[in-house]
C-alpha cells in the first residue's frame, strides 16, 4: 500500500470504510494493533525530540548566563571572519 493510499484513508472516513471492507476481522484487528504501535512510537519520538530541544535550550541559557557573568559578549567569542576573496568570474560570463 502506498503512502498516497494511506493518506487518502486517513483523510476520508468513507475511503477508510471501503478499504476496511476488503479485510477480514482478523486483518482489521491486526491492522489496529500495528497502527497503535506506530502511534506509540511516533509519540515517543516526538516526546524525545521535545525533551532534547528543552535540554538544548536550558544549556544555551546557562551558557549565555555564564557569558554575561564573565562580562563577555558573543562577539568576543567569535573572531572576525576574514573577508573572502572573490574568485575568477565564469568563463562565459558577459562583460559589463
Amino acid at each position: 500500500m502506498s503512502t498516497q493510499t494511506l493518506e487518502q484513508i486517513a483523510r476520508n472516513k468513507n475511503v477508510a470504510r471501503a478499504a476496511a471492507r476488503q479485510l477480514s476481522m482478523e486483518q482489521l484487528h491486526k491492522l489496529a494493533e500495528v497502527i497503535g504501535e506506530v502511534i506509540e512510537q511516533k509519540n515517543d519520538e516526538e516526546k524525545r525530540r521535545q525533551d532534547e530541544e528543552e535540554q538544548k535550550a536550558r544549556k544555551l541559557a546557562e551558557i549565555r548566563e555564564q557569558i554575561n557573568e564573565a562580562g563577555l559578549s558573543v562577539e568576543d567569542l567569535v573572531p572576525d571572519q576574514p573577508k573572502r576573496k572573490r574568485g575568477r568570474p565564469p568563463k562565459n560570463a558577459e562583460k559589463s
